[in-house]
This record gives C-alpha cells, sequence and structure tokens, in this order.
C-alpha cells in the first residue's frame, strides 16, 4: 500500500512540479485531494478525538473557517445556509458524509435533505440524529483556536432549539477534531507543499537579485510591490502583505515590531545593506511563510563579509535547536522552553515565534511562542505536536557585530514537516546569505 501511495506521489510531483496550473487542472487536484482526506483522514481523526458525529453548520458569506476548507473546488462560498454532518460508524469501520443542503457539495458530500418532504431544515438535521443516535455531537465550538470556533451564535441558538433534550448533553466542543483536520497533511499534499514553497524562494530569489534592486535607486517598497505584481501575474495569490527592511552599519537596531511593519517607512537600498523580507503565497489552498535574508555587495566585494555570514549561521543554529526538540506529544509551550534553554546555554540570544501552517497561513495547531510572549502562550501552547503536520519554522537571533558597533537581528522563517520520520524541511532552507550585485553587469 505505502508503494502504492508513493507510485502515486510521484506521478503527482511529475504533474505539477514547476508549473501554476491552469484553474481547470488546480479543480481537479483540490477535489482529489479532498476526497482523500475525507476517506481516509477524517475517519483517523474522528476516532482520536473520540466524536462519532461531527455537525458544521455555516451561512453563505459568513462561512465556519473549517467548512470553507471542506467546500469543492467550485463552490467559492457556502450557499444559503450549509450544514455538514459527518457520522463515524466504528463498528462497521464506516463515514458517512451527509449534507442538510438543497445540493450535493461536490462528489464528496451527498445533500441528504428533500425540502419537498421536510421544509424544515432543522428538523432534517435533528431527523438524521436521531436515526444514527450519536454519543458525542461535536460542534466547531473553542476558546482557543479561532480557527475551530466558527459555530455563530444565531446558529447555535437554533440548532439547539431544535435538538430534542435527550441530545443537548451530547454535544461537546468539536476543538481537537477541528484542529486536527487543518494541520494534518497527506502525502499528495506534501509533494505538492514541497513545489509550492520552491515557487516561493524563486521569487525571493528574483526579488533580492539584480533584476529588480538597483542599489541606490530601488526602495524597499519597490522590492514589496514587485513581489505583489509577480505573485499576481502569475496567477497566485498572497495571504499577507510582504514586507521588506533593512539593517545597515550606521543606523540602530530598531524594534521586533518595527521590523516587521510600515513604521520604518520606505527606505532607499544601498551597498553593505542586510535585506530581509517576509513573504508567503497560496496556492492550490496551501500557504507558504518566508522570511529570507541578503547582502547588498559594496564595491569590490564578491562575498559577504565573513562577520555577517557567521552571525547568519547562528540563525541557522537557533533552527536545529528548535527543530531537535520537537517530539509528538510534547506542547508547543514544551518545546519552546526547552529549545529557549538550549539557546541560552549555546549563548544565542533567541526569540521563537513558530506557528503551523497549511490551509491556513497562521494556522491551527501547537504554538511554539510568540514574538512578545516568550514565557508560552496559554491555550494553543498547550497543544501537543502530531505527525503529519507542518510549521513555520521562525525565529530570530539577535548578534553583535563588533564591526558595526551594534547588534543586527537575524531572522529566517521556513516551512517544515514533522512526521513519522522525524523532522525535515519541505523543501530546504537557505544556509547563507544572498548576494546583490551592487550594480548590474
Amino acid at each position: 500500500m505505502k508503494k502504492l501511495l508513493l507510485l502515486s506521489a510521484l506521478l503527482f510531483h511529475f504533474i505539477v512540479q514547476g508549473q501554476v496550473l491552469a484553474e481547470r487542472e488546480r479543480a481537479k487536484i483540490v477535489d482529489q485531494i479532498l476526497g482523500e482526506r475525507f476517506n481516509t483522514v477524517l475517519p483517523e481523526l474522528m476516532d482520536r478525538a473520540e466524536i462519532d458525529m461531527w455537525v458544521i453548520i455555516s451561512r453563505e458569506y459568513n462561512e465556519d473557517p473549517v467548512l470553507k476548507t471542506m467546500l469543492p473546488a467550485t463552490w467559492l462560498n457556502a450557499r444559503r445556509r450549509t450544514i455538514l454532518v459527518f457520522y463515524r460508524d466504528q463498528e462497521n469501520g464506516s463515514i458517512e458524509k451527509l449534507a442538510i443542503a438543497r445540493y450535493n457539495i461536490g462528489d464528496n458530500i451527498e445533500s441528504a435533505w428533500n425540502k419537498e418532504e421536510e421544509p424544515d431544515q432543522w428538523q432534517a438535521l435533528v431527523d438524521i440524529i436521531k436515526k444514527r443516535d450519536p454519543e458525542k455531537i461535536g460542534l466547531n465550538i473553542s476558546e482557543n483556536f479561532g480557527i475551530a470556533d466558527g459555530l455563530v451564535k444565531t446558529d447555535f441558538d437554533e440548532f439547539t432549539e431544535a435538538l430534542p433534550e435527550t441530545y443537548k448533553d451530547k454535544i461537546v466542543s468539536a476543538e481537537d477534531l477541528a484542529v486536527g483536520w487543518i494541520e494534518t497533511r497527506t502525502l499528495r499534499e506534501m509533494v505538492l507543499y514541497s513545489s509550492l514553497v520552491e515557487i516561493t524562494h524563486d521569487i525571493i530569489a528574483e526579488a533580492f537579485s539584480a533584476n529588480v534592486i538597483q542599489p541606490g535607486i530601488t526602495t524597499t517598497d519597490d522590492v514589496v510591490w514587485w513581489m505583489r505584481q509577480k505573485v499576481t501575474n502569475m496567477g497566485l495569490e498572497t495571504w499577507f502583505h510582504p514586507t521588506v527592511d533593512i539593517q545597515r552599519s550606521k543606523e540602530k537596531l530598531v524594534d521586533h515590531i518595527t521590523a516587521f511593519s510600515d513604521e520604518n517607512g520606505s527606505m532607499v537600498i544601498l551597498p553593505g545593506d542586510l535585506l530581509h523580507c517576509d513573504f508567503g503565497i497560496t496556492y492550490l489552498r496551501l500557504n507558504t511563510d518566508c522570511q529570507q535574508m541578503a547582502y547588498v555587495l559594496k564595491e569590490g566585494e564578491e562575498t559577504a563579509p565573513e562577520f555577517l555570514q557567521e552571525a547568519f549561521n547562528k540563525g541557522n543554529q537557533l533552527q536545529n535547536i528548535l527543530t531537535s526538540n520537537f517530539e509528538t506529544g510534547a506542547t508547543g509551550n514544551e518545546i519552546l522552553k526547552e529549545s529557549l534553554q538550549e539557546a541560552k546555554e549555546q549563548s544565542l540570544k533567541a526569540s521563537i515565534y513558530t506557528h503551523p501552517l497549511g490551509l491556513y497561513g497562521h494556522s491551527a495547531g501547537p504554538t511554539i511562542g510568540m514574538w512578545d510572549q516568550q514565557g508560552g502562550v496559554p491555550g494553543t501552547g498547550d497543544y501537543p505536536l502530531y505527525e503529519n503536520t507542518v510549521y513555520a519554522i521562525e525565529l530570530n537571533t539577535e548578534v553583535e557585530i563588533p564591526e558595526w558597533e551594534k547588534s543586527i537581528r537575524i531572522m529566517l522563517e521556513e516551512a517544515g514537516f514533522w512526521g513519522e520520520e522525524g523532522f525535515r524541511y519541505v523543501n530546504k532552507r537557505q544556509n547563507e546569505l544572498i548576494l546583490i550585485p551592487s550594480e548590474q553587469d
């Protein structure tokens, strides 16, 4: 079976590698992946969460974030009130995928409501619940994860009013199930993810090159908008506005929040500048989030100063510390604490703010620090690490540079995968500074 999956993944890799597909081809892949996730991922997650019925309720233009990821490629929004019911029968090893809606929802979810026979949509839902008599009814209600908290008050009130009293005490939060659905990746998705990260790296490499940057003329805003336009021209999307910032010898180190905002304003890029970008794209319902760094060569330089590359190496060192502490079942807060302690022992001035990555950019799963919460993050940081999940390995280390009579901040972010064989980067990581010529050839 594993060989068959691998062959399928290799074929898939051949189809998607190195090209941005037309919309029609994208839709086919989205629906293929969705069908696979419903039939293989969802049953395991429902068993793990010990929930045998999952009810997701949403209305058009106010979609539950989980439901939005379950819609077929041709459904850009829910229609009217859309209600999904997933019923897991462990005894028979089956899973039912039903919609209390006027239509089938793609090829994966069958309409189970005949409005002519039962005009009341809520009663149709209640009839399905009564017939299956579940032990638990999971609803998307969550204190900790916004993505898993998609059931709005109106729908909750109307649902519970229609539900017989005997079933009300069976309602539970589907938080763990919803987070599991959002965070878990299939082999096919990971093959796709590798190509997606490669595209992200390629765009950054071109942005930090003589094709885009002419030192003394080009501004950081010019590069930011070039990246936005490049993505649009490729038929892709960004899920956040990129940033490009500068560190240079004669200017003090700005605080963390300024480096990731527009507070510095647009600056002209000059020889000797240390550049940093934060950039991510969306494609085939997956998201990337990447930070890389570059150096603008001065006249006569062929490489970056050794002290800057050595500083950059400390960023890789911190990455190694963090990812070596990944362990299935460990919480985000436990991984954070252990990693910061090791960084301190290795004389690194570290800050770690790694987040789940996947169907959303800032996705659901274990939060491993926030830039302003280095002592741990209540709630989301207490969630455990599971296999087959992806993270933006996001962090920085502050390094004293005597040659510049100041400190600089090495800020890195790369997509990493945690699976049964341990940690790996989705598609490599930056190991040395990108070099930008001081003048065009």
